[in-house]
């Protein structure tokens, strides 16, 4: 009887692999070649069209030909330059801003070297720039062109003249 019970024990045995087996996830018994191909985390990362390169076109801001006629010609404010550094000019600037009648600084960002100015019905950046010779002040629209019309042009000449600039 011994004989038979080590037998069916083995059977059962063998079963119990043969389950195993089937069960663990065998590479012999699946169906496909790679079933986690087809997984969400392994797909390439898809970019919207429009997010796939940056946009280029305001990188840099060159004056259109009817901007730069208008500083030719004088119609634009143009702009004068100073001896002393930015961070200096800065200060001349605005103290003479103030002095000026009429003028409304709006707002002041000294890092960016502007003020929002009103003056004689027009609003305007008056911008002063490091330049290699000290720095440069000019009048600016919100594009960063250069200002045009009579306010602005009036509002640098007061300025040249109040900072004794040529």
């Amino acid at each position: 009887m011994r004989p038979n019970v080590s037998i069916a024990r083995a059977a059962v045995a063998g079963l119990l692999l043969v389950g195993v087996a089937l069960g663990s996830g065998c590479s012999w018994f699946r169906k496909g070649s790679d079933l986690y191909a087809q997984s969400p985390e392994t797909r390439p990362l898809e970019v919207p069209p429009d997010l796939d390169l940056p946009r280029t076109d305001t990188a840099v801001n060159v004056p259109s030909a009817a901007a730069r006629q208008s500083v030719e010609s004088g119609q634009a404010s143009g702009g004068f330059g100073l001896a002393t550094g930015r961070e200096e000019a800065f200060a001349k600037v605005g103290e003479a801003l103030a002095a000026v009648q009429g003028v409304t600084i709006t707002s002041r960002a000294e890092a960016l070297g502007v003020y929002d100015v009103s003056y004689e019905g027009a609003n305007f950046l008056v911008r002063v720039a490091g330049a290699s010779a000290g720095s440069y002040v000019s009048a600016v629209d919100p594009r960063g062109l250069p200002a045009t019309g009579a306010a602005p042009k009036k509002l640098i000449d007061t300025l040249r003249t109040a900072l004794g600039a040529q």
